[in-house]
């Protein structure tokens, strides 16, 4: 399974059903950043030392952090989804595909209604 470095914004509710999933998922807030207004790029480089994909919500800034920094361990660029089981479904379905994620840029979007 995925080890994944979730963003402060990304839904704990997510997380946890990631993690229900076999994922190794840490959040933002367990290291201790909670609050700190951790700049996109340090947030990218504290995966990445941790050999941790990020999940984000915020899709623009980490997108174009891969086209500048493609040596990342990988970031996973989600739509925001109120189902919650529905998008960590979604996002464990796009991993599976996956055989690394290293320099990898994965989009995750909610469907269509």
């Amino acid at each position: 399974m995925a080890r994944l470095y979730a963003n402060e914004n990304f839904p704990l509710p997510v997380v946890e059903e990631l993690r229900r999933l076999g994922h190794d998922v840490l959040t933002l807030s367990e290291t201790g950043k909670a609050g700190q207004s951790v700049p996109d790029e340090d947030v990218l480089a504290l995966a990445r030392a941790d050999n941790r994909a990020v999940l984000t919500l915020n899709r623009k800034h980490f997108i174009r952090l891969h086209g500048a920094r493609p040596e990342h361990a990988g970031i996973i660029a989600c739509t925001f989804d109120p189902d919650f089981e529905g998008q960590a479904a979604r996002i464990h379905a796009a991993l599976a595909l996956q055989e690394q994620l290293s320099g990898q840029l994965i989009r995750v979007n909610r469907p269509a209604p």
